[in-house]
């Protein structure tokens, strides 16, 4: 497992034009000048309306690109304001912390951190750690990406894998083509609209 960071919010479906005007935005935010050189990575759990948005771009890349989404939430920022959803802001650095912070239109309300070194087990513990795996599992359910998990209906595990293992479309914020904005908003349609619509 990699470390990895991002933005996780619920949408039932999404104009996709206006996702990547609000991502330009954003971006220019955070500092970078030229936005082509960047692309939005949008990631989705269909069932659950859950969507992760991830920068791909060289500094979002390996260890550091993980914790460089510990700082730069303009992204979190105006979709919470202009999507009018909640957007959850997370680290995932393995084997060293998690951190989620939470914004809702436009402003931050809330956010958890734990860092791993720090965590120190219940003193009446009577469970070998290293040979329980269940045990374990059951308590970084209760970790920032877990109690977010958890929220999301969805596990621990499946939001920590969304990189790798959701449904995905690729947009390049220089020139998205026809094709991945259709892709997009075919795919953040939620089956609940599909059946409504």
């Amino acid at each position: 497992m990699e470390s990895h960071g991002g933005y996780l919010c619920r949408l039932d479906s999404v104009d996709a034009s206006n996702l990547v005007r609000v991502a330009r935005q954003a971006i220019r935010l955070e500092g970078v000048k030229d936005p082509s050189d960047v692309s939005l990575l949008v990631s989705v759990i269909p069932e659950r309306s859950l969507v992760r948005l991830a920068w791909d771009a060289p500094f979002t890349y390996g260890r550091s690109g993980a914790r460089w989404y510990a700082t730069h939430h303009e992204l979190a920022v105006l979709v919470s304001r202009k999507l009018r959803t909640t957007v959850h802001a997370y680290v995932f650095d393995v084997n060293e912390s998690e951190e989620v912070t939470s914004y809702g239109n436009g402003a931050r309300v809330g956010g958890e951190r734990l860092v791993l070194s720090d965590f120190e087990p219940p003193d009446d513990l009577e469970v070998d750690i290293a040979s329980d795996e269940a045990w374990f599992e059951s308590l970084r359910a209760k970790w920032p990406l877990g109690h977010l998990a958890r929220v999301y209906g969805v596990t621990r595990d499946e939001l920590i894998r969304m990189p790798r293992y959701a449904t995905s479309v690729l947009l390049d914020l220089g020139s998205p083509g026809a094709k991945d904005i259709e892709a997009l908003e075919a795919l953040v349609t939620s089956p609940r609209a599909r059946a409504t619509g």
